[in-house]
């Protein structure tokens, strides 16, 4: 029987209040890339010599990367949101499981710390469970490098076997464009003997973010971006200062926010480029845009009914996925939203149907029907982008809304709704 103790806390969880209605107007600057920021911190195991990174987002991930950086022997130097690391002296070749536990990004220390040292113990990841997420591909290239990897408990061990202990390139193919696997294998390979490809590789803009930061570093990289890959191996790598780019998940998360309320708001701080597959379904729904520079413009007009289908990149980011949804729930006609990348992520549309939502799910393909408005209710969400997604339903809906899993939300999205609130929306953080 619950005791009134714990029957408190769920009543106190923190939460958002959010009040629909309220209209837009102004602009959003937008902070750097979570994704990248968190690989581009592991890269600083690669060296002896001081990496700064600048533009690093307040997350509570980047505070999980540092506390497991700092485990494992590295100097870290922070002034608001620049970072100094310096792993001169590598302590150990194992993250703590209790670091590693909740953060899947604490995986991609295996490729630097085996590049570097020749081993790594990394436990098994954690994060987000929108589905299988598995590290096969990783595991497979590590071992076309050279590497003796086993999977026990767990733990995933990895050596380089010989007195050199280093790494040698390797022709890579991959079965899937897996953005973390080609990230794990562009750090092991830079200071491996010979050449390296990857074939089928990730082409998200946070891979050609990685190959610019190691490329600065003294590696010899060619093809980021693009499906092939080509890196030659160098004997070390050296410091240098570099500025992380921004994230576009969440200039894509506001931009949706502008449509779902129907006003015209300005983004800044971004890179059009990178947008350009969500940036035409917004123009498809019926919303004008307008970049300049580093900025992207929103008017939004009727909001019409689109089919999206998740790719990877060039395609419409699985991570838009949940907040577009939200936003075709008030469109005129019936969408239909199928993602292709992870099988367990529809969790926030039982959420929105709470709202008044209309929406029906076929596997991993849901039917929405849009409504005039949606009501307002208490709803959670129960992962990163599900989360932001309930909060965009919650500015358009009627009524005040109570939005739970902010320990999801504050993962992603630095500030989230204080960015809100400053060109418009009325949110209130509970406790």
């Amino acid at each position: 029987m619950p005791t009134v103790a714990t029957i408190s806390k769920e009543i106190h969880k923190p939460h958002l209040e959010v009040i629909g209605g309220c209209p837009l107007a102004g602009e959003i600057s937008i902070s750097g890339a979570k994704n990248s920021s968190l690989v581009l911190m592991t890269a600083s195991l690669l060296t002896d010599e001081a990496i700064q990174l600048n533009n690093i987002p307040d997350l509570t991930d980047i505070n999980g990367m540092v506390a497991i950086l700092l485990a494992l022997g590295v100097e870290i130097q922070q002034a608001k949101n620049t970072y100094q690391f310096q792993a001169k002296r590598l302590l150990n070749s194992q993250p703590p499981y209790e670091l590693v536990n909740g953060l899947r990004a604490s995986f991609f220390c295996i490729g630097p710390l085996l590049g570097r040292l020749g081993h790594a113990k990394i436990p098994l990841p954690g994060g987000c469970r929108i589905g299988a997420r598995p590290v096969s591909e990783h595991i497979k290239g590590l071992k076309a490098l050279g590497a003796v990897v086993s999977v026990e408990h767990g733990v995933v061990q990895a050596s380089v076997p010989g007195l050199s202990k280093r790494l040698k390139g390797a022709s890579i193919i991959f079965d899937c464009p897996s953005v973390g696997a080609t990230e794990t294998i562009l750090m092991a390979s830079v200071l491996a003997k010979g050449t390296t490809t990857i074939e089928n590789a990730a082409q998200e803009p946070e891979i050609q973010d990685l190959a610019n930061l190691l490329n600065q570093m003294g590696a010899c990289i060619s093809g980021a971006g693009g499906p092939t890959i080509t890196i030659e191996g160098v004997e070390r790598l050296h410091g240098c200062n570099y500025t992380v780019i921004p994230d576009r998940i969440e200039a894509g998360t506001f931009l949706i926010a502008a449509a779902i309320t129907r006003s015209t708001l300005q983004i800044s701080s971004v890179i059009p480029e990178h947008l350009n597959a969500v940036l035409q379904k917004l123009r498809d729904c019926g919303c004008s845009i307008e970049t300049k520079g580093k900025k992207i413009k929103i008017i939004p007009n009727q909001i019409n009914a689109i089919d999206i289908t998740t790719q990877p990149f060039p395609g419409f980011p699985t991570d838009l996925q949940a907040p577009f949804l939200a936003l075709l729930t008030t469109a005129k006609g019936t969408s239909v939203v199928t993602e292709k990348i992870y099988e367990n992520r529809m969790q926030h549309v039982a959420e929105l149907q709470r709202m008044g939502a209309s929406i029906r799910l076929q596997g991993n393909t849901a039917i929405v029907e849009g409504v005039p408005h949606l009501s307002a209710a208490p709803v959670v969400g129960r992962d990163l982008r599900s989360t932001a997604a309930m909060v965009l339903a919650g500015l358009t809906a009627k009524g005040i809304s109570k939005v739970e899993g902010l320990n999801h939300l504050d993962r992603g999205y630095t500030e989230f709704e204080k960015k809100l609130n400053s060109v418009g929306s009325q949110i209130r953080r509970y406790p």
